[in-house]
């Protein structure tokens, strides 16, 4: 297997005919059953693909500023990006949110937001998508609810919501509730909007978020349809039709650098869907077909330098159109250092107008048809995914394999292999660790100013809450709570009504918490995972000697507490950082995902470490980790403090300067993060920690 392949399937050097034999695929065409060569019978050459960039910052009218310039630009639908406390169901002035506000997308607090962040688009012409799953009932109300006060029939609306909650427990943690009610919640999205809003789908399956935290493509699409699976068997129980429920049913899959594989990956996912409806009971062709939204690798951009992300984006784009998608966004080139620049969203976004209009690709539908190597590898994938999905179905189904771990674990093991891959040179990373240049000049980031927008949010809330008739929203918020504990009257439905009373999306959420309280996952990662790939790499073994150098002074292993900060629950970094840590010879501590920075001082002062560990990559660093510090400070626990993800170089040099020891950004291997930590704890910087710890003696201020 070269390094360019996926690790799930390998690719031979020759293909011949003899590799077509047996292939129960072959001979169909575009729009015809199984819809291995597409969804629709002309393909591209009918309509092409929606370029449909996802996006959203700061607040809701900078975000429509950046709507409207993108569809006069030639975007052709709208995908909404909102900000963690959204996504979590706080309002902006919540004390456990106000850092994250407006950093990763659009801060949301009420119909009247909603309003603001469609002001002047048609939205019986535009088709949106909303990436929103934990909170989908509030946010989903107040853009229902904005649509009716604007005119807009809903049964004109076209879109999608996310509504995908099952990933957000295996990856993505955006989830507020258990999954039990959380499943409730989902079916009552679906339910309504086929009655209310028929052109609108009420549910995308993620693959995306999958691939990002570290699944190759194997077990990305297996998750994703066993996920689907999961959900048409729940919709089924609730009385709905399956072949309704599948019609209105998208999904959405990341493509990554393994070009030949992820086209295969798209092909056979349609393959593989139809036969999973068909045994659930679905019939017609529109049930049975796969339609997918795809978004180039986030993970695969580099912070070195950057300007190859434009390369690696537009091959990326490429296989997804081979694939068969039938929307797309191509991420920009500087999303490792920052939240892109007005300049790279438009590139990206110009990328894919020059696939379209300048390359030929839209003229012929599912090219690949009848290649040797296309054909073999379709069905090799769908041969293995169905292999995983036959696991999954052993371990007890998709909710036990969340409960035991199982796929936590399959996810974090593939994360941290990827990562030695890389730190070794297995596999090569253009400008990372091979073929390096001279330290290019970072490009220019957008900024958001937090604070601004915080006071905005603030200010907008208390206008709302002093305006509004406070009876009607009390009763309407008991009634949300009581349907919660009756499981009779649909939840979006009494969603609307509350948002329409001008609750807020924190209100909402508050009202189910009584009946569902926020839920809450142990942090895991694995142990003997990192090192033993390495195979007696000079790097590792060096940094490893390090680690022993120090336990050595302090008479005991060197603890340290990665923690991570603020409503991000991205976790494929800090998860693998933990492992690479402990192989190395430290005690770690993984601290729980949305600690405040006081919980985490405290935790660090509990666990008496030597050092902590932040991972940031949503933007609220500035805000957070001056906190950690003050903290640890407060408690008078001498420790030092690393940051590690995307952090801008103008932010790196201002933490520096506020006492964050050191930074790793994107594409630092995990020997130099050892090295860097434990050389700080033997440095001049350290020694007052080592003289205090030596030997396991009290902290200064502790008994």
């Amino acid at each position: 297997m070269s390094a360019a392949d996926g690790r799930g399937l390998a690719l031979k050097p020759v293909y011949t005919a003899a590799d077509l034999d047996g292939l129960q695929h072959l001979g169909t065409l575009p729009g015809e059953a199984p819809f291995v060569r597409g969804p629709h019978r002309s393909m591209y050459a009918g309509k092409p693909w929606t370029i449909r960039q996802y996006a959203g910052f700061a607040d809701a009218t900078a975000s429509n500023l950046a709507f409207r310039q993108a569809l006069a630009q030639g975007a052709q639908g709208l995908s909404v990006a909102f900000d963690l406390p959204t996504h979590r169901g706080y309002d902006s002035d919540h004390p456990l949110a106000q850092a994250d506000v407006g950093m990763a997308g659009v801060a949301i607090d009420s119909v009247e937001d909603m309003k603001r962040l469609f002001d002047g688009i048609a939205l019986d012409r535009v088709s949106v998508s909303m990436t929103m799953s934990g909170a989908v009932l509030p946010v989903l109300a107040a853009f229902l609810v904005t649509a009716e006060e604007a005119g807009v029939p809903l049964e004109q609306l076209s879109g999608t919501i996310q509504n995908d909650i099952l990933k957000e427990y295996m990856v993505r943690n955006t989830w507020i509730f258990a999954p039990g009610p959380s499943m409730r919640i989902c079916a009552d999205v679906v339910a309504y909007l086929s009655r209310h809003v028929p052109r609108f789908n009420g549910m995308s399956i993620s693959g995306y978020h999958f691939q990002e935290a570290g699944a190759d493509p194997v077990l990305e699409l297996a998750l994703t349809l066993a996920n689907g699976q999961e959900y048409v068997r729940h919709i089924g129980e609730r009385g709905l039709d399956v072949d309704a429920f599948c019609a209105r049913l998208s999904f959405f899959f990341g493509v990554g650098k393994d070009f030949f594989i992820e086209i295969a990956k798209l092909r056979a996912a349609r393959l593989l869907w139809c036969e999973i409806v068909r045994g659930l009971g679905g019939t017609t062709d529109r049930a049975t077909t796969l339609r997918t939204h795809c978004q180039t690798s986030g993970w695969s951009l580099t912070a070195k330098q950057p300007d190859n992300n434009i390369v690696r984006t537009t091959v990326e784009a490429m296989a997804a159109v081979f694939g068969g998608t039938q929307s797309l966004h191509t991420n920009a080139y500087d999303e490792a250092l920052a939240l892109p620049s007005v300049h790279s969203a438009r590139l990206a976004r110009d990328t894919q107008l020059i696939l379209q209009h300048e390359m030929g690709l839209c003229g012929v539908a599912d090219p690949w048809a009848g290649s040797y190597m296309m054909e073999s590898l379709t069905a090799q994938m769908a041969q293995e995914v169905r292999a995983v999905m036959a696991e999954i179905a052993a371990a007890g189904g998709v909710l036990a394999a969340i409960e035991s771990g199982w796929v936590h674990e399959r996810i974090h093991r593939a994360a941290v292999a990827t990562q030695a891959d890389i730190d070794e040179g297995r596999r090569v990373i253009v400008g990372v660790n091979r073929y390096q240049a001279a330290a290019d000049e970072a490009p220019s980031c957008r900024e958001i100013d937090g604070r601004q927008v915080r006071a905005q949010q603030g200010e907008r809330l208390a206008s709302l809450r002093a305006s509004r008739d406070h009876a009607a929203v009390s009763r309407a918020l008991r009634a949300l709570t009581d349907a919660a504990r009756s499981g009779e009257e649909n939840l979006l439905a009494l969603t609307m009504n509350a948002i329409r009373c001008r609750a807020t999306i924190g209100e909402c959420t508050q009202a189910l918490e009584p009946v569902w309280p926020r839920h809450a996952m142990a942090p895991r990662y694995a142990r003997q995972a990192y090192g033993v790939a390495l195979h007696d790499s000079p790097a590792w073994e060096a940094a490893r000697e390090q680690v022993h150098a120090l336990a050595a002074r302090l008479g005991r292993p060197p603890r340290i507490l990665i923690a991570k900060l603020g409503q991000d629950g991205h976790d494929r970094g800090a998860r693998a950082v933990a492992a690479a840590l402990s192989d190395a010879g430290f005690a770690v501590t993984l601290g729980p995902l949305f600690q405040s920075p006081e919980d985490a001082a405290a935790m660090a002062v509990h666990g008496r470490v030597d050092a902590v560990g932040a991972s940031s990559l949503a933007g609220a660093h500035l805000a957070l980790l001056p906190r950690l510090i003050d903290g640890l400070r407060a408690r008078r626990l001498e420790a030092l403090v690393f940051a590690g993800g995307v952090i801008p170089a103008s932010h790196a040099r201002r933490l520096r300067g506020q006492g964050v020891s050191a930074i790793f950004g994107p594409g630092v291997t995990m020997a130099a993060i050892v090295m860097e930590i434990a050389g700080a704890l033997l440095g001049d910087a350290g020694k007052a920690i080592v003289n205090s710890r030596r030997h396991g003696q009290p902290m200064v201020g502790q008994k």
